[in-house]
């Protein structure tokens, strides 16, 4: 088996509620499956609430789903404890509270404490990661700064950089790329990019349909909390689908293998209120 062939996430029928009585609750997510290999960037599209954030969730176990499994390598995470879920897949949220007092550099080095065996990780190993991630998403000029002191695209560099300094296996980017300007989003999402061609496994959820179409390997779209597609972006991604999901009439224009979704206006109510999401019959990304 090829090192691109190595399936690294396997979700198999998963659905999940929220609420005190969650078997009587409508499900937020249901029957999701999917596999996600090494080195694949994956993009997760649909609505506001559609349960992009939650899928993610689920995947890295700080929610648990009332029926099906997550597999990381081979094994139930049911079965693992948080802190081996923690050295093999790494959060980027999207966002951080901007009173959380931690300096740069003290906050990226948080990224290292999967791997501590003592009290603390003052290791050369650990102080050497840091200082190469702070290097390579260029925050080392901002170490002793405070988060709260940081730009959005200063912040989301630094959370880059974080999610690096862990070196997992899996990396689950919500909305990476928002609130930034438009240099800022292709800097983030390209560096999604090199992180995915270095063998990470990178899933991320995103409303930008153009930033998810021209950097993402696959796309799943979620609507209604089930996939109502997936596959390559070049493939699915087309005028139907995104009238379905989003309610809005574009215009796609496809140039070089790349597609760009221009939007037009929000489609005719009395049309969408007859035609509800036709979720995919297989829910499993393409091998």
């Amino acid at each position: 088996m090829s090192c691109e062939d190595e399936l690294v996430v396997r979700v198999d029928n998963l659905s999940f509620s929220y609420g005190a009585k969650r078997n009587l609750c409508p499900k937020t997510l249901k029957s999701i499956n999917i596999n996600a290999h090494k080195g694949q960037l994956i993009g997760i599209m649909g609505p506001n609430g559609c349960g992009k954030t939650t899928f993610m969730r689920c995947i890295n176990k700080v929610l648990k789903p009332q029926e099906g499994a997550v597999y990381i390598d081979g094994k139930d995470i049911d079965k693992l404890k948080m802190m081996e879920i923690a050295k093999i897949c790494a959060n980027i949220p999207a966002d951080v509270p901007d009173d959380f007092h931690l300096s740069v550099e003290e906050f990226v080095a948080l990224g290292r404490y999967p791997y501590i065996t003592g009290i603390w990780w003052e290791g050369e190993k650990d102080e050497r990661l840091v200082r190469e991630a702070m290097a390579a998403y260029q925050v080392t000029h901002l170490r002793d700064r405070k988060l709260g002191e940081l730009s959005s695209g200063e912040k989301a560099r630094v959370l880059l950089a974080k999610g690096a300094v862990q070196q997992p296996k899996i990396l689950l980017a919500d909305e990476p790329s928002a609130h930034l300007d438009l240099k800022f989003k292709l800097q983030v999402m390209q560096a999604l990019k090199d992180l995915s061609r270095q063998g990470v496994t990178v899933i991320t959820a995103s409303h930008d349909i153009n930033l998810v179409t021209k950097y993402c390997d696959l796309v799943i779209v979620i609507s209604a909390g089930q996939i109502l597609s997936y596959g390559p972006p070049a493939e699915i991604i087309n005028e139907e689908i995104i009238r379905q999901v989003y309610d809005v009439e574009v215009t796609i224009i496809r140039e070089g293998g790349e597609v760009y979704v221009i939007p037009l206006r929000p489609v005719d109510p009395e049309r969408s209120k007859d035609e509800g999401p036709r979720p995919c019959e297989k829910g499993i990304i393409a091998d």
